[in-house]
């Protein structure tokens, strides 16, 4: 059906077997977007707002520390100030006062800023406590987040979050920065209403939408066919150029070409050089980089942002290393799930640690650093089909009082734990891991997309590919075929350079991380990459996996 409205004949078949059923999903025009008036409170929130902008009340934005958290806050400041409001934002350091609007963010926003109004981005949900602070203090909370909640909700003035319970909004895979971009187009409605503005001097919120997409891409939520959408126009300003200073620079820090931007390039090139100032410092630098206009400014953020995502990059070597030698003994068929601590490890880091070794031994991952005052603080990474924060759930149904604090998504979760309750919390997470895990869901499987017809090995096909939205829950295309290995070396002591055959076409292909000696015959997964070398493109693979063929 799609073919015969147009579509690529392998797009079709790429599309049809990641879930899409008709041509209007594949749409990347905002007028597709679901509207703002089916989030739960959302008018509310906008009446609410509309009304404190009326009465010049302060407002403060209290962000999290990662790239979703970072992209959240600098799109709810530009967004809210070409509104008309008076907005100001903190980020509070998350090693001296974790995560989530706490009592002591709220003493601390008090006391350094005085605001009338606190808004939430990418957290609140479970801040039950700081709301309640807020309200002691006589400060409103509207919360804006996408995190699931608890069983009981925190006394906002109003909470916008499509995972909030009787939230009909049908995608629940908004990330924080799709929340708070949702929030002000609300908002601009409701100005409009009201006759602040009308439909031809509105302020543009679509210029925020290459941060709305690299929160997106970074945040690792699902693309559905709603946040398809909200990437594929900010990757479409982004290749025109109409991007923020500090996107801009990021590009260029990362030696990526915004012309061509992908899915790819945010989430392993951008994202990371921002998420590394909340990792290593103090996440101020990375919004700052998102807010400035000077260009200037923009540049020496981003390279202080790319030193400390080296400094990060070296961390996380010395941590895995130290995580490889303490699992040693470590046999992943005894075990369903695997929790790892080390008395040197960095609290910033430990969630890149977890999420190598769930890549390694395909087992829900723990890793746990040092968080003072004797608690230590876990990261967690899962794996298909364990949801790793209802996981926590039962633990601390099963165990009351073993966890101090968690919080998360099916795939990745934080929380505290005191320092002398690592074994404790070991045995009481495998209990829940053997309870919720079949055997079958602890094998690594390599899905694929079959067998690609040999005239699209080419570069004009991959320039195809690159231009869609591929991402979490999308995932970008990998075929699969048998091929005669023509020629192997080792590149770097570290790397399998091949020369692959089929229907008398030969062509170049790579494993990364991998020095087998193959057989002559070979079934390999792979994906298509377009490489430049001296000037000319050509066909290269990707090897995700090879397995021998006996014949």
């Amino acid at each position: 059906m799609l073919r015969q409205q147009g579509v690529h004949p392998v797009l079709a078949r790429l599309y049809t077997a990641r879930g899409v059923t008709k041509l209007s999903e594949l749409s990347s025009e905002l007028n597709a977007l679901i509207s703002p008036k089916q989030l739960l409170h959302i008018d509310a929130a906008a009446a609410y707002l509309a009304d404190a902008i009326a009465a010049n009340k302060k407002m403060v934005i209290v962000a999290d520390y990662d790239c979703d958290g970072a992209t959240a806050c600098a799109v709810g400041l530009r967004g809210l100030r070409m509104l008309g409001a008076q907005v100001d934002y903190i980020v509070p350091n998350r090693f001296e006062y974790g995560y989530g609007l706490t009592p002591e963010i709220v003493e601390l926003t008090q006391r350094t800023t005085s605001p009338d109004i606190i808004v939430t981005v990418d957290n609140g949900i479970a801040s039950i406590e700081g709301v309640a602070e807020a309200n002691k203090r006589g400060i409103d909370v509207v919360v804006t987040d996408h995190h699931l909640p608890a069983a009981t909700l925190p006394d906002a003035r109003v909470i916008v979050n499509p995972n909030q319970p009787e939230c009909g909004f049908p995608s629940k895979n908004l990330a924080g920065v799709g929340v708070m971009f949702y929030v002000l187009l609300a908002l601009r409605a409701e100005l409009r209403n009201r006759g602040v503005f009308d439909v031809s001097n509105q302020p543009k919120l679509d210029t925020l939408l290459d941060l709305v997409a690299l929160g997106t891409v970074a945040d690792v939520v699902k693309l559905d066919a709603n946040n398809r959408i909200l990437v594929a126009q900010g990757l479409k300003r982004m290749r025109a150029g109409k991007m923020h200073a500090g996107v801009a620079a990021l590009f260029r820090v990362a030696g990526r070409n915004p012309n061509t931007a992908t899915p790819f390039d945010l989430g392993f090139a951008v994202g990371p050089r921002l998420n590394a100032a909340g990792r290593m410092d103090d996440m101020k630098i990375g919004i700052e980089c998102l807010t400035t206009d000077d260009e200037g400014r923009a540049w020496d953020i981003a390279q202080q942002l790319n030193n400390l995502n080296l400094e990060r990059r070296a961390k996380e070597a010395e941590m895995q290393d130290a995580a490889l030698l303490l699992l040693d003994q470590f046999e992943a068929q005894d075990s369903t799930t695997l929790c790892v601590f080390d008395e040197s490890w960095h609290q910033g880091v430990i969630g890149i640690v977890a999420s190598r070794l769930k890549d390694k031994f395909y087992r829900p991952t723990i890793t746990f650093a040092p968080g003072g005052d004797g608690v230590i603080k876990g990261s967690g990474r899962s794996i298909p089909g364990f949801h790793l924060r209802d996981a926590l759930d039962l633990v601390s149904k099963h165990v009351p009082g073993l966890i101090h604090k968690f919080g998360g998504h099916a795939m990745a979760a934080g929380l505290t734990i005191g320092a002398n309750d690592l074994a404790t919390f070991q045995a009481a997470f495998e209990q829940v891991g053997k309870h919720l895990l079949e055997p079958a869901q602890l094998e690594r499987i390599v899905e694929t997309d079959g067998i690609l017809e040999d005239n699209y090995y080419t570069v004009d096909f991959i320039h195809l590919l690159e231009q869609q939205v591929w991402g979490q829950g999308f995932p970008a295309p990998t075929f699969s075929d048998e091929f005669r290995l023509i020629s192997q070396r080792v590149l770097k002591e570290r790397h399998l350079k091949l020369m692959l055959e089929k229907n008398g076409q030969r062509y170049d292909a790579i494993w990364f991380g991998h020095t087998d000696n193959l057989p002559a015959r070979v079934k390999v997964a792979f994906r298509l990459d377009a490489n430049e070398y001296n000037g000319v493109t050509r066909v290269q693979l990707l090897v995700e996996h090879i397995e021998g063929l006996d014949n």
